[in-house]
Protein backbone atom coordinates (compact mmCIF):
# COMPACT_ATOMS: atom_id res chain seq x y z
CA UNK A 1 0.00 0.00 0.00
CA UNK A 2 1.50 3.21 -0.51
CA UNK A 3 0.39 5.67 2.52
CA UNK A 4 0.74 9.46 2.51
CA UNK A 5 1.66 11.87 5.69
CA UNK A 6 0.44 15.37 4.87
CA UNK A 7 1.66 18.37 6.86
CA UNK A 8 -0.68 19.56 9.37
CA UNK A 9 -2.11 22.75 8.65
CA UNK A 10 -4.53 23.60 11.36
CA UNK A 11 -2.82 26.75 13.67
CA UNK A 12 0.46 26.16 15.44
CA UNK A 13 -0.37 22.48 15.07
CA UNK A 14 3.15 20.82 14.72
CA UNK A 15 2.55 16.75 15.24
CA UNK A 16 2.89 14.93 12.25
CA UNK A 17 0.84 11.65 11.30
CA UNK A 18 4.14 9.21 11.04
CA UNK A 19 7.40 9.64 12.64
CA UNK A 20 10.15 8.21 10.85
CA UNK A 21 10.30 4.97 13.48
CA UNK A 22 6.48 4.36 12.38
CA UNK A 23 7.79 5.13 8.24
CA UNK A 24 10.33 2.24 8.83
CA UNK A 25 7.66 -0.51 10.41
CA UNK A 26 5.53 0.31 7.16
CA UNK A 27 8.53 0.39 4.57
CA UNK A 28 9.48 -2.97 6.51
CA UNK A 29 6.20 -4.57 6.28
CA UNK A 30 6.29 -3.61 2.35
CA UNK A 31 4.46 -0.76 1.47
CA UNK A 32 5.70 2.57 0.32
CA UNK A 33 5.48 5.85 1.96
CA UNK A 34 5.57 9.18 0.93
CA UNK A 35 5.92 12.28 3.34
CA UNK A 36 5.35 15.79 2.40
CA UNK A 37 8.33 18.04 3.17
CA UNK A 38 9.46 19.27 6.27
CA UNK A 39 6.26 17.67 7.85
CA UNK A 40 8.04 16.78 11.15
CA UNK A 41 10.93 19.15 10.77
CA UNK A 42 9.34 21.38 13.82
CA UNK A 43 10.00 19.01 16.00
CA UNK A 44 13.30 17.24 14.63
CA UNK A 45 11.93 15.17 12.02
CA UNK A 46 13.78 16.01 9.34
CA UNK A 47 13.10 15.05 5.49
CA UNK A 48 16.49 13.39 5.95
CA UNK A 49 15.42 11.11 8.76
CA UNK A 50 12.58 10.08 6.68
CA UNK A 51 14.45 9.21 3.79
CA UNK A 52 16.70 7.54 5.74
CA UNK A 53 13.24 5.39 7.16
CA UNK A 54 12.97 4.79 3.36
CA UNK A 55 10.05 7.40 2.62
CA UNK A 56 9.91 9.32 -0.59
CA UNK A 57 10.07 13.08 0.49
CA UNK A 58 7.27 15.12 -2.10
CA UNK A 59 6.69 18.51 -2.46
CA UNK A 60 3.21 19.23 -1.98
CA UNK A 61 0.41 18.38 0.11
CA UNK A 62 -1.45 18.02 -3.27
CA UNK A 63 0.81 15.63 -4.43
CA UNK A 64 0.51 13.68 -1.01
CA UNK A 65 -3.53 13.18 -1.37
CA UNK A 66 -3.18 12.56 -5.32
CA UNK A 67 -0.92 9.63 -5.00
CA UNK A 68 -1.73 8.27 -1.55
CA UNK A 69 -4.13 4.87 -1.30
CA UNK A 70 -4.21 5.90 3.22
CA UNK A 71 -3.47 9.15 4.77
CA UNK A 72 -2.37 9.35 7.68
CA UNK A 73 -2.59 12.88 9.85
CA UNK A 74 -3.89 13.92 13.40
CA UNK A 75 -6.08 16.49 13.23
CA UNK A 76 -8.81 16.63 11.45
CA UNK A 77 -8.93 17.55 7.98
CA UNK A 78 -9.42 21.23 6.77
CA UNK A 79 -11.93 21.77 4.11
CA UNK A 80 -9.05 22.09 1.48
CA UNK A 81 -7.97 18.75 2.48
CA UNK A 82 -11.51 17.20 2.31
CA UNK A 83 -11.70 18.44 -0.93
CA UNK A 84 -8.26 16.50 -2.07
CA UNK A 85 -9.94 13.32 -0.11
CA UNK A 86 -11.43 10.78 -3.11
CA UNK A 87 -13.30 7.33 -3.16
CA UNK A 88 -11.61 4.88 -2.25
CA UNK A 89 -9.19 6.44 -0.32
CA UNK A 90 -8.76 5.98 3.41
CA UNK A 91 -8.61 8.47 6.13
CA UNK A 92 -6.91 7.44 9.15
CA UNK A 93 -6.65 10.29 11.76
CA UNK A 94 -8.73 12.34 14.25
CA UNK A 95 -12.01 13.50 13.06
CA UNK A 96 -14.32 14.81 16.15
CA UNK A 97 -17.04 15.06 13.38
CA UNK A 98 -20.00 15.24 16.32
CA UNK A 99 -19.58 19.30 16.97
CA UNK A 100 -18.67 19.70 12.89
CA UNK A 101 -21.38 19.78 10.10
CA UNK A 102 -18.87 21.05 7.37
CA UNK A 103 -16.06 18.98 7.45
CA UNK A 104 -18.86 15.83 7.82
CA UNK A 105 -21.09 17.08 4.70
CA UNK A 106 -17.45 17.01 3.07
CA UNK A 107 -16.32 13.98 4.52
CA UNK A 108 -19.97 12.41 2.94
CA UNK A 109 -19.35 14.10 -0.72
CA UNK A 110 -15.87 12.58 -0.62
CA UNK A 111 -16.79 9.05 -1.04
CA UNK A 112 -13.33 8.43 1.27
CA UNK A 113 -13.84 5.63 4.03
CA UNK A 114 -12.90 8.03 6.93
CA UNK A 115 -11.34 6.25 10.54
CA UNK A 116 -11.38 8.20 13.31
CA UNK A 117 -8.73 8.06 16.14
CA UNK A 118 -11.09 8.43 18.86
CA UNK A 119 -13.87 5.59 18.73
CA UNK A 120 -11.33 3.00 18.14
CA UNK A 121 -12.14 0.53 21.25
CA UNK A 122 -10.13 -2.18 23.22
CA UNK A 123 -11.60 -5.43 25.05
CA UNK A 124 -11.67 -3.16 28.52
CA UNK A 125 -13.84 -0.88 26.50
CA UNK A 126 -11.61 2.15 26.71
CA UNK A 127 -10.27 4.42 23.39
CA UNK A 128 -6.36 3.15 22.75
CA UNK A 129 -5.95 5.94 20.57
CA UNK A 130 -7.48 8.95 22.49
CA UNK A 131 -5.82 7.77 25.58
CA UNK A 132 -2.20 8.98 24.81
CA UNK A 133 -3.44 12.61 23.72
CA UNK A 134 -6.07 12.84 26.52
CA UNK A 135 -2.92 12.05 29.20
CA UNK A 136 -1.06 14.70 27.91
CA UNK A 137 -4.03 17.24 27.91
CA UNK A 138 -4.59 16.16 31.02
CA UNK A 139 -1.32 17.05 32.45
CA UNK A 140 -1.29 20.04 30.12
CA UNK A 141 -4.66 21.54 31.42
CA UNK A 142 -3.21 22.17 34.74
CA UNK A 143 0.24 23.71 33.41
CA UNK A 144 -1.51 26.06 31.35
CA UNK A 145 -4.42 26.81 34.23
CA UNK A 146 -1.46 27.61 36.52
CA UNK A 147 0.25 29.69 34.05
CA UNK A 148 -3.33 31.80 33.73
CA UNK A 149 -3.90 32.20 37.42
CA UNK A 150 -0.59 34.90 37.13
CA UNK A 151 -2.23 37.97 37.49
CA UNK A 152 -0.24 39.71 34.44
CA UNK A 153 -2.26 36.61 32.38
CA UNK A 154 -5.64 37.76 33.42
CA UNK A 155 -5.55 35.76 36.47
CA UNK A 156 -6.67 35.99 40.43
CA UNK A 157 -2.84 35.30 41.04
CA UNK A 158 -3.20 32.63 42.94
CA UNK A 159 -0.46 29.92 43.22
CA UNK A 160 -1.84 26.54 43.02
CA UNK A 161 0.16 25.14 45.70
CA UNK A 162 0.79 28.17 48.09
CA UNK A 163 3.44 28.18 50.37
CA UNK A 164 3.34 27.66 54.20
CA UNK A 165 0.89 29.89 56.02
CA UNK A 166 -1.19 30.30 52.84
CA UNK A 167 -3.54 27.75 52.06
CA UNK A 168 -2.88 26.32 48.44
CA UNK A 169 -5.72 27.07 45.32
CA UNK A 170 -8.41 25.14 44.26
CA UNK A 171 -8.82 22.38 41.85
CA UNK A 172 -11.99 20.68 40.05
CA UNK A 173 -11.85 18.42 37.56
CA UNK A 174 -15.09 17.46 36.07
CA UNK A 175 -14.93 14.05 35.03
CA UNK A 176 -12.77 11.09 36.17
CA UNK A 177 -11.54 9.51 32.54
CA UNK A 178 -8.24 9.75 31.60
CA UNK A 179 -7.70 13.38 31.54
CA UNK A 180 -9.21 13.84 34.68
CA UNK A 181 -6.53 11.46 36.33
CA UNK A 182 -3.90 13.18 34.67
CA UNK A 183 -4.69 16.58 35.25
CA UNK A 184 -5.36 15.64 39.34
CA UNK A 185 -1.71 14.00 39.24
CA UNK A 186 -0.17 17.25 38.10
CA UNK A 187 -2.64 19.32 40.12
CA UNK A 188 -2.09 17.33 43.46
CA UNK A 189 2.40 17.38 42.57
CA UNK A 190 1.67 21.32 42.56
CA UNK A 191 0.36 21.06 45.98
CA UNK A 192 -3.49 22.06 45.05
CA UNK A 193 -6.45 20.91 47.12
CA UNK A 194 -8.24 18.84 44.61
CA UNK A 195 -11.45 17.51 44.11
CA UNK A 196 -12.98 15.02 41.21
CA UNK A 197 -16.60 14.56 40.66
CA UNK A 198 -17.52 11.81 38.36
CA UNK A 199 -21.12 9.73 38.12
CA UNK A 200 -19.80 6.03 38.42
CA UNK A 201 -19.51 5.06 41.94
CA UNK A 202 -16.75 2.41 40.42
CA UNK A 203 -14.73 4.72 39.04
CA UNK A 204 -14.89 7.08 42.01
CA UNK A 205 -13.53 4.22 44.71
CA UNK A 206 -11.02 3.57 42.36
CA UNK A 207 -9.68 7.28 42.27
CA UNK A 208 -9.97 7.26 45.82
CA UNK A 209 -7.48 3.95 46.05
CA UNK A 210 -5.02 5.55 43.28
CA UNK A 211 -4.65 9.04 45.23
CA UNK A 212 -4.77 7.17 48.38
CA UNK A 213 -7.21 9.80 49.80
CA UNK A 214 -5.26 12.63 48.96
CA UNK A 215 -7.61 13.67 46.18
CA UNK A 216 -11.50 14.51 47.03
CA UNK A 217 -13.80 11.93 45.15
CA UNK A 218 -17.53 13.67 45.01
CA UNK A 219 -20.47 12.17 42.94
CA UNK A 220 -21.76 14.58 40.07
CA UNK A 221 -24.88 16.57 40.67
CA UNK A 222 -26.11 19.39 39.89
CA UNK A 223 -25.59 20.62 43.19
CA UNK A 224 -22.26 19.37 43.26
CA UNK A 225 -21.10 21.25 40.29
CA UNK A 226 -22.72 24.58 41.31
CA UNK A 227 -21.30 24.17 44.77
CA UNK A 228 -17.37 23.15 43.79
CA UNK A 229 -17.38 25.21 40.70
CA UNK A 230 -17.85 28.43 42.69
CA UNK A 231 -15.11 27.30 45.33
CA UNK A 232 -12.78 26.72 42.89
CA UNK A 233 -9.90 28.35 41.26
CA UNK A 234 -9.54 26.32 38.43
CA UNK A 235 -11.99 24.02 36.62
CA UNK A 236 -10.86 21.36 34.12
CA UNK A 237 -13.80 19.97 32.09
CA UNK A 238 -12.62 16.87 31.12
CA UNK A 239 -15.99 15.01 30.06
CA UNK A 240 -16.16 12.80 27.03
CA UNK A 241 -19.08 10.81 25.27
CA UNK A 242 -17.14 8.45 22.88
CA UNK A 243 -17.43 10.40 19.45
CA UNK A 244 -20.28 12.19 20.82
CA UNK A 245 -20.73 15.90 21.42
CA UNK A 246 -20.05 17.15 24.92
CA UNK A 247 -22.58 17.69 27.13
CA UNK A 248 -22.72 21.03 29.30
CA UNK A 249 -22.32 20.67 32.60
CA UNK A 250 -20.78 23.81 33.58
CA UNK A 251 -24.09 26.27 32.41
CA UNK A 252 -23.51 30.49 32.29
CA UNK A 253 -24.84 30.55 35.81
CA UNK A 254 -22.03 28.59 37.24
CA UNK A 255 -19.21 30.63 35.02
CA UNK A 256 -20.91 34.06 36.83
CA UNK A 257 -21.21 32.35 40.27
CA UNK A 258 -17.06 31.62 39.87
CA UNK A 259 -14.55 34.03 41.76
CA UNK A 260 -13.31 37.13 39.47
CA UNK A 261 -10.04 35.68 37.72
CA UNK A 262 -10.74 32.25 38.27
CA UNK A 263 -9.80 29.53 35.33
CA UNK A 264 -11.31 27.13 32.87
CA UNK A 265 -9.62 24.72 30.74
CA UNK A 266 -11.97 22.98 28.26
CA UNK A 267 -10.20 19.66 27.56
CA UNK A 268 -13.67 18.30 25.75
CA UNK A 269 -13.32 21.45 23.42
CA UNK A 270 -12.67 18.96 20.33
CA UNK A 271 -16.20 17.61 20.69
CA UNK A 272 -17.94 21.06 21.39
CA UNK A 273 -17.09 21.74 24.95
CA UNK A 274 -18.47 20.83 28.50
CA UNK A 275 -18.78 24.59 29.60
CA UNK A 276 -21.70 26.44 28.07
CA UNK A 277 -19.06 29.46 27.67
CA UNK A 278 -16.74 27.19 25.75
CA UNK A 279 -15.48 28.57 22.04
CA UNK A 280 -12.29 26.64 20.47
CA UNK A 281 -9.27 28.77 20.96
CA UNK A 282 -5.68 28.12 19.12
CA UNK A 283 -2.15 28.30 20.81
CA UNK A 284 -2.01 31.41 19.18
CA UNK A 285 -4.76 33.01 20.61
CA UNK A 286 -5.63 30.86 23.90
CA UNK A 287 -7.99 32.56 26.15
CA UNK A 288 -10.38 34.97 26.48
CA UNK A 289 -12.85 36.23 29.35
CA UNK A 290 -16.74 35.80 29.92
CA UNK A 291 -18.03 37.06 32.98
CA UNK A 292 -13.85 37.86 34.94
CA UNK A 293 -13.75 34.58 34.50
CA UNK A 294 -10.40 33.32 32.20
CA UNK A 295 -11.47 30.55 29.59
CA UNK A 296 -8.18 28.07 27.75
CA UNK A 297 -10.26 26.07 25.02
CA UNK A 298 -7.47 25.09 22.71
CA UNK A 299 -8.94 22.70 20.60
CA UNK A 300 -5.22 20.77 20.16
CA UNK A 301 -4.03 21.04 23.24
CA UNK A 302 -1.27 18.30 22.34
CA UNK A 303 -0.06 20.39 19.91
CA UNK A 304 1.52 22.80 22.32
CA UNK A 305 4.37 19.67 23.06
CA UNK A 306 4.25 18.36 19.74
CA UNK A 307 7.02 16.00 20.21
CA UNK A 308 6.33 14.29 23.04
CA UNK A 309 2.26 13.89 21.93
CA UNK A 310 3.34 13.00 18.15
CA UNK A 311 6.04 9.77 19.95
CA UNK A 312 2.99 8.97 22.24
CA UNK A 313 0.61 9.03 18.98
CA UNK A 314 1.94 6.85 17.14
CA UNK A 315 3.12 4.35 19.65
CA UNK A 316 -1.03 3.72 19.96
CA UNK A 317 -1.92 4.14 16.42
CA UNK A 318 0.91 2.34 14.85
CA UNK A 319 -0.23 -1.42 14.81
CA UNK A 320 -4.13 -0.12 13.56
CA UNK A 321 -2.21 1.66 10.79
CA UNK A 322 -0.49 -1.57 9.68
CA UNK A 323 -3.16 -3.76 10.06
CA UNK A 324 -5.05 -1.33 7.83
CA UNK A 325 -2.12 -1.39 5.28
CA UNK A 326 -1.73 -5.15 5.64
CA UNK A 327 -4.63 -6.46 5.15
CA UNK A 328 -6.49 -3.51 3.80
CA UNK A 329 -9.05 -1.55 5.30
CA UNK A 330 -12.22 -3.84 4.74
CA UNK A 331 -10.61 -6.79 5.71
CA UNK A 332 -8.71 -4.78 8.99
CA UNK A 333 -11.88 -3.73 9.95
CA UNK A 334 -13.83 -7.00 9.45
CA UNK A 335 -11.98 -9.16 11.45
CA UNK A 336 -11.34 -6.28 14.27
CA UNK A 337 -14.14 -5.37 16.11
CA UNK A 338 -12.17 -2.37 17.85
CA UNK A 339 -11.18 -1.08 14.57
CA UNK A 340 -14.33 -1.54 12.72
CA UNK A 341 -15.58 0.80 15.70
CA UNK A 342 -13.46 3.52 14.34
CA UNK A 343 -14.89 3.90 11.07
CA UNK A 344 -16.67 7.10 10.97
CA UNK A 345 -17.54 7.46 7.18
CA UNK A 346 -17.69 5.07 4.32
CA UNK A 347 -18.50 5.61 0.77
CA UNK A 348 -21.14 8.20 1.56
CA UNK A 349 -22.46 6.62 4.06
CA UNK A 350 -22.32 7.88 8.07
CA UNK A 351 -21.49 4.65 9.95
CA UNK A 352 -20.76 5.81 13.67
CA UNK A 353 -24.06 6.04 15.63
CA UNK A 354 -23.44 9.73 17.82
CA UNK A 355 -22.32 11.57 14.41
CA UNK A 356 -25.86 11.30 13.06
CA UNK A 357 -27.77 11.75 16.64
CA UNK A 358 -25.86 15.40 16.70
CA UNK A 359 -26.00 16.09 12.94
CA UNK A 360 -28.67 13.76 11.07
CA UNK A 361 -31.48 16.33 11.09
CA UNK A 362 -29.23 18.93 10.57
CA UNK A 363 -27.41 17.39 7.28
CA UNK A 364 -30.09 15.10 6.43
CA UNK A 365 -28.17 11.95 7.41
CA UNK A 366 -29.46 8.45 8.56
CA UNK A 367 -27.01 5.85 10.19
CA UNK A 368 -25.36 2.74 8.77
CA UNK A 369 -23.66 0.25 10.43
CA UNK A 370 -20.52 0.31 10.15
CA UNK A 371 -20.03 -3.33 9.00
CA UNK A 372 -23.37 -3.40 6.59
CA UNK A 373 -21.64 -0.34 5.14
CA UNK A 374 -18.51 -2.36 4.66
CA UNK A 375 -20.38 -5.83 3.09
Amino acid sequence: MLVGVPKEIKNHEYRVGLTPAAVKEFVTHGHSVIVETQAGAAIGFTDERYEAAGATIVSTAKQVFAEAEMIVKVKEPQPNECKMLRQGQTLYTYLHLAPDPVQTELLVESGATCIAYETVTDDRGGLPLLAPMSEVAGRMSVQAGAHYLEKAHGGSGTLLGGVPGVAPGKVLVVGGGVVGINAAKMALGLGADVTILDRSLPRLRQLDDVFNGQVKTVYSTVDAIEHYSSNADLVVGAVLIPGATAPKLINEDHIKAMKPGSVVVDVAIDQGGCFATSKATTHQDPVYIVDDVVHYCVANMPGGVARTSTMALNNATLPFGLALANKGPKQAMLEDKHLLNGLNVHQGKVTYKAVVDALGEKLGLTYTPAEEALR
